[in-house]
């Protein structure tokens, strides 16, 4: 499978029979993978960076419930091949996790704008989210608790990544959210492979 180019082609996906017959292995091999692409943000957000191995995954999961063939094929493909990271950013996606309904709205409704108030901070310099998509607010007019994100870096910001000296935060500072986490020594090692 052709990680280094960035982009999950039709040839790279399994028949649904031929799936089936490693699932198991592929959803524990992910499992394990998301333990150093996994990081928490506060009580209510969840960050789960990207790979071409994540969206792979992905695709090959949703072929197989919804069984949509070569047409849902190219959706998938156009859906999920522009969170792969390009060698040059990492790339998100970010939840906001309240069971309750009502708590959730509630907490969605002020989050307005949010997108640019999320950051990758390595060493005090802010590396500003970019959205997937132009807008970060659902059709009720809050902001969605999905949102799929791009941190583009240049040269000199992924060898600070790359710095084991360095410390490197995941920040969100908008008022009614002001969290960070530390981007730890083994997700900094999963997440440097992404800029290769």
């Amino acid at each position: 499978m052709p990680r280094d180019t960035q982009e999950i082609t039709p040839e790279d996906i399994l028949s649904l029979e031929d799936y089936e017959q490693i699932r198991k292995e592929k959803r524990e091999e992910n499992i394990l993978r998301k333990r150093y692409r996994r990081l928490s943000v506060g009580p209510h957000a969840t960050v789960y960076f990207e790979s071409w191995d994540t969206m792979w995954l992905q695709v090959q999961e949703m072929l197989r419930i919804e069984k949509g063939g070569a047409e849902q094929l190219k959706d998938e493909l156009a859906a999920y091949n522009p969170m792969i990271p390009n060698g040059d950013e990492l790339t998100c996606t970010l939840m906001f996790e309240i069971e309750d309904a009502a708590r959730r709205d509630t907490l969605l409704a002020k989050l307005t704008g949010v997108i640019d108030h999320i950051a990758i901070v390595i060493d005090g310099r802010k590396i500003a989210a970019v959205a997937e998509q132009d807008v970060d607010r659902d059709s009720r007019g809050k902001t969605s608790s999905v949102l799929f994100l791009h941190f583009p870096f240049t040269h000199a910001e992924k060898d600070a990544f790359c710095d084991t000296g360095t410390q490197i935060f995941f920040q969100i500072d908008h008022p009614d959210y002001g969290h960070a986490a530390i981007i730890g020594e083994e997700m900094r090692a999963e997440l440097s492979r992404d800029f290769s």
